[in-house]
């Protein structure tokens, strides 16, 4: 590759990243009236129901082969094959793997319940502590005040 390709290069991947990057800045959100963080109770309900809805049917579906293949490595083994400790083997780490996974959708679904029941005490939380001395919620300017 000559200098002058590679400078080209190093030229046109910095035009590409100042383009895309941004530091130390939000970006713009036109209006005003964009919200950085929004959370939707029902969305988190339902993604934590699809994990545990996941965790069931994963349970009953990875446990269906699992009776019939220890018998066979078991059957194997008793027959003298070095075939049936392989299987037992295999039997063992797919039981471990999916035992794994459910216990991570099962996380997953829990980390959802909680985050649920998280964001109701932080919305409680918020909505009393912007109350002034009447009990009426506090203008923007109101707040600000306090902020500066």
């Amino acid at each position: 590759m000559a200098w002058d390709e590679w400078e080209q290069l190093k030229s046109d991947a910095a035009d590409k990243r100042s383009a895309h990057m941004r530091l130390n800045q939000a970006a713009d959100i036109g209006d005003g009236g964009g919200d950085d963080l929004v959370v939707h109770d029902d969305e988190l309900g339902q993604m934590g129901n699809t994990a545990f809805e996941l965790r069931q049917k994963f349970g009953t579906d990875s446990d269906f082969a699992r009776p019939s293949t220890f018998t066979a490595s078991v059957d194997l083994f008793n027959d003298g094959l070095d075939m049936g400790s392989a299987l037992t083997e295999l039997h063992d780490a797919w039981n471990t793997q999916s035992q794994t996974l459910k216990e991570a959708c099962a996380h997953i679904s829990n980390h959802f319940d909680f985050t649920r029941a998280q964001h109701a005490k932080d919305e409680v939380q918020i909505r009393t502590g912007m109350r002034d001395a009447d009990g009426d919620l506090m203008s923007v300017s109101k707040i600000n005040e306090y902020i500066k």
